[in-house]
């Protein structure tokens, strides 16, 4: 090999590493956020998954409540 042709193989291999780096740190970049957004997320599913849960507390007290009430007060008359 000529020392050209070397000179020539090295610079695109520096240029192929210069591409590797270059999309590595878009990839850690990448990373980076949708972990972030992954936090964000979990924390959003926890609070609605409280809320669910008193949603469901309180139709499963109103149940009670109107079936109690159902007892107090009879049944209209049918037609």
């Amino acid at each position: 090999m000529t020392n050209e042709n070397q000179k020539k193989e090295i610079d695109s291999l520096e240029d192929r590493i210069n591409a590797l780096e270059s999309r590595n740190i878009f990839q850690d970049d990448v990373i980076e956020q949708l972990s972030e957004e992954l936090t964000v997320h979990q924390t959003q599913i926890a609070e609605l998954k409280e809320q669910i849960q008193l949603v469901a507390n309180r139709l499963k007290d109103a149940g009670s409540l109107s079936s109690d009430k159902d007892d107090i007060e009879p049944p209209p008359p049918h037609y």
